[in-house]
């Protein structure tokens, strides 16, 4: 879809629907148990003693005593009840949100998967829902659970997460607030039984709940935080200097893995940089659909997919040189940096034996434009 010319009605239609908009507060963690849910609720009490219609639309208290207590006197919004595979679930009611249309609502648990039958497949679309209503929303998620991190959350703790929410989530927030613990003060809350059940400690102990691991997390969370504040003083702050608009291109193959670690890192540098981004696919005849596995295709399909949701535009294109196919769209959609994998990675190896290579760096050289390598 191409970007509104200056002067143009959507424009000013953008201005206006952003202004009708309900404003977006998430509160980050880096693990279960830091505190994210209670300090959502001790901000639900503080907004109802100042007169301000709050409701909890879903919060998770976790049988955790010192949060549930903090529901007292709060109005609670009744949870939309489904049956799902035989079992009575409950699930956030959107639509009785929209209808009561409080000044603000808590909606815990942001990264969840709603059940099937629901209206929209994850709770933070419910929560666009509801912003678009011009409702104010507070919410909470670890730091896990954020897409363009999901390689690096499952190298430092071996667990691959399956909920995640895309980064441009984060990005549409009014402020993001980095609720942090040091690792030996988490230990002891988890050996306190304030975060898990007594029979579930031991087990957190050996695996999740380790000094290295939740250190590693802990530095992922406040990166993530500081970063959006830097985004936000960027954009309304008003600078006297105009510095360079970045617009990032990462050029994947039809290798699944490899693909999948570009997007998410080029997707955490446009991030950095508040810029726009492609993902840009050269098929060459070789790769044409009826000379590559319906796997490789499903994976293809997969990855368009991720990149779109983590905010990029999809391009691709067919050209027999590789080389000459991110010299074209690069000069095309004005790139200022070009991300590609590792040098072993096909990628690099065919535009490598081409012709075109001393050319491709030359012309990128030229044009001012940087290449990434990704490890």
């Amino acid at each position: 879809m191409p970007e509104p010319e200056p002067g143009n009605p959507e424009n000013f239609l953008d201005l206006i629907r952003k202004s009708r908009r309900g404003k977006f507060k998430i509160y980050i963690g880096m693990s279960a148990g830091v505190g994210k849910t209670f300090r959502m609720l001790q901000e639900a009490q503080t907004l109802l003693r100042n007169g301000v219609d709050v409701k909890i639309g879903y919060i998770e208290t976790h049988n955790r005593k010192e949060t549930h207590a903090l529901l007292e006197g709060l109005p609670v919004i009744p949870r939309r009840k489904l049956f799902y595979k035989g079992k009575e679930l409950d699930e956030l009611d959107v639509q009785a949100i929209l209808n009561l249309h409080p000044e603000v609502v808590i909606v815990d648990e942001l990264a969840h998967t709603n059940i099937e039958g629901s209206k929209n497949e994850k709770r933070w679309q419910d929560v666009m829902d509801i912003l678009d209503a011009g409702i104010n929303v507070i919410s909470a998620v670890n730091i896990q659970h954020i897409e363009s991190l999901n390689e690096e959350v499952k190298e430092i703790t071996g667990v691959d997460v399956a909920e995640r929410i895309p980064d441009s989530v984060l990005q549409q927030a009014d402020e993001v607030v980095n609720i942090d613990l040091t690792a030996d003060e988490l230990i002891t809350r988890l050996k306190e039984g304030k975060i898990y059940t007594p029979e579930k400690i031991q087990i957190a102990l050996k695996n999740f709940f380790q000094g290295e691991k939740i250190l590693q997390l802990r530095e992922l969370a406040l990166k993530e935080v500081a970063s959006q504040v830097e985004r936000k003083i960027e954009t309304e702050i008003p600078r006297n200097v105009q510095a360079r608009q970045e617009r990032f291109m990462a050029c994947i193959s039809s290798n699944h893995e490899i693909a999948k670690a570009v997007i998410r890192k080029t997707a955490r540098l446009a991030s950095y940089y508040g810029a726009k981004w492609f993902v840009l696919y050269v098929q060459t005849p070789r790769e044409h659909a009826d000379k590559i596995g319906l796997a490789v295709q499903r994976h293809l399909i997969n990855n368009f997919k991720l990149a779109t949701e983590l905010g990029a535009e999809v391009i691709k294109t067919k050209q027999g040189n590789i080389a000459r196919g991110i010299i074209e769209t690069a000069e095309q959609k004005k790139i200022t940096t070009i991300c590609i994998g590792k040098p072993h990675l096909n990628i690099f190896n065919i535009i490598r034996s081409t012709a075109v290579f001393n050319q491709l760096l030359n012309k990128l050289s030229a044009a001012d434009i940087d290449i990434v390598i990704l490890s």
